[in-house]
């Protein structure tokens, strides 16, 4: 039913049978039942779908006069509007990446043109802001979900964002925050971990670098965990991941 509708609405959106040459008089203007915010605007037998802002606009009102032409124009406009209109949707949930609003404009099948003049408007808003969700986000990844710098720098990556402000948000996470997360999960593991203390150390650090920590840091800790349980390191030997 949902394909049906969204056909349907195309369908309203497209003017390409509108006579050409002669003028069209608005002779009704009536909301539509399924589509919040939208009005189905009559011209005698022909029929055109507008959001409500684009009929403020343009001041679509029983008994206007538009052209063609003049149609062809607020469709576009309509289109920009239908755009942004999604793009909200998809950020109600959760904040997003310009490049994930960008990725799923393009799957609703809209023009690069109108992708990115809606993208613009939603910067503008500061609704989008691809600066503040990269530190955000590796805040609440290295604090909050105790994942290393790597793990969150390919994240950010996936996401679309610049790599110039990866290495920002990164850097307003000191060292001292992600020891603090990569020392949590890596005593837990530990302990978790038995055998023999090398094999104890490889299947922790392998771990640890799994979730994105420094081999270095994974060392740190290891000994960290080694030194409070005061467990003898025996058969010294490198780490399988230095």
């Amino acid at each position: 039913m949902q394909e049906e509708d969204v056909r349907k609405q195309d369908q309203l959106t497209d003017i390409s049978l509108f006579p050409g040459g002669i003028d069209l008089t608005i002779t009704a203007v009536e909301r539509e039942p399924k589509q919040k915010g939208r009005y189905l605007i009559s011209f005698g037998e022909y029929k055109l779908s507008v959001h409500e802002d684009v009929m403020i606009k343009f001041r679509m009102m029983k008994g206007q006069v538009f052209t063609k032409q003049e149609l062809e124009e607020i469709v576009l406009a309509d289109e920009k509007q239908r755009a942004y209109v999604q793009a909200l949707k998809y950020l109600e949930r959760k904040q997003r990446t310009r490049k994930e609003l960008e990725d799923r404009l393009r799957q609703k099948e809209f023009g690069y043109a109108v992708i990115e003049q809606a993208l613009q408007r939603l910067e503008q808003e500061g609704l989008v802001n691809d600066e503040l969700y990269a530190k955000q986000w590796a805040e609440q990844r290295i604090s909050g979900q105790r994942k290393g710098r790597a793990w969150v720098k390919q994240e950010l990556r996936q996401k679309g964002v610049d790599n110039l402000l990866i290495g920002e948000a990164l850097a307003e996470v000191s060292r001292e925050q992600e020891f603090e997360s990569c020392l949590i999960v890596g005593r837990k593991k530990w302990h978790q971990t038995r055998g023999e203390i090398m094999d104890r150390k490889r299947k922790t650090g392998a771990f640890l670098m799994r979730r994105g920590f420094s081999g270095e840091m994974a060392r740190k800790v290891i000994n960290e965990c080694i030194r409070e349980n005061n467990e003898a390191q025996e058969n010294e030997e490198p780490y399988p991941f230095d």
